[in-house]
């Protein structure tokens, strides 16, 4: 186990750091967009749980809206550290220049099956994901395979009051294909996380991609908001899923 978490945190900051020397690709790109999610989640039992969510995005900073998608999952927690979860949702791409302007770029359907690790050094939880998508585009049926590495942790914001807590998030995702030339995307993502109540989360953030030869959706740097709803929540789960990076 604690192999897995040294080859893990290296192969983290080595890919931020080929993230941050290769930040003049993407030169070209200017502006902000909104990256906006909506997650409706249910704790079924200990070990099962479903959940819904949507997103909205925009090349601006709300404005030249581009892309939504919708779906759901169900996850099963096999063990402490390992989830199991199978997705499937709706993504659609329009053209850039505006707001959903026709004809779209792309009109998909996705299943995904999905496997998270997360490992707990002390208040650090490392996570590490990987997807698989079978995606069912307007050029046809394609292949995804994307690996997610992912840090996030608590922060006491008062001494005197040890509940008033954040959570910072980090992490970096890459998107490969079976088709050359194999790699597709590079996601950064900074954030942090914070209860406004039992049953309810926002998570604000800074997003940066970088695509190579894809076309349903381009690279650009983006404002995360996040709402999260927790449904039917067990008492016992409250605090781990503080520290648990999102759906995404």
């Amino acid at each position: 186990m604690r192999i897995q978490l040294q080859i893990g945190i290296r192969s983290f900051f080595f890919i931020c750091c080929m993230i941050a020397h290769g930040n003049h690709l993407i030169a070209q790109y200017t502006g902000l967009g909104s990256w906006n999610t909506l997650q409706l989640k249910a704790q079924l039992s200990k070990n099962w749980s479903v959940l819904g969510e949507a997103q909205l995005r925009s090349l601006h900073f709300y404005n030249q809206f581009h892309y939504y998608e919708y779906k759901a999952a169900a996850v099963y927690q096999l063990h402490p550290e390992i989830k199991l979860t199978l997705g499937a949702g709706s993504y659609q791409t329009y053209r850039e220049g505006g707001n959903f302007i026709l004809p779209k770029n792309n009109n998909e359907v996705r299943i995904w099956p999905q496997l998270s690790l997360h490992h707990l050094l002390g208040k650090l939880n490392i996570e590490q994901r990987y997807r698989s998508e079978s995606r069912f585009t307007t050029s046809g049926y394609r292949n995804r395979f994307r690996y997610r590495l992912g840090l996030s942790i608590p922060v006491t914001l008062s001494a005197n009051n040890p509940a008033k807590k954040v959570t910072l998030h980090l992490s970096n995702e890459l998107f490969f294909t079976d088709r050359e030339p194999y790699f597709e995307r590079n996601r950064i993502q900074f954030g942090i996380g914070f209860r406004v109540s039992k049953m309810a989360s926002v998570q604000v953030g800074y997003l940066h991609q970088f695509d190579y030869r894809i076309n349903d959706e381009t690279g650009r740097d983006f404002l995360q908001i996040g709402y999260y709803f927790e449904l039917n929540k067990l008492s016992s789960s409250l605090q781990k899923t503080d520290t648990n990076l999102r759906e995404d």
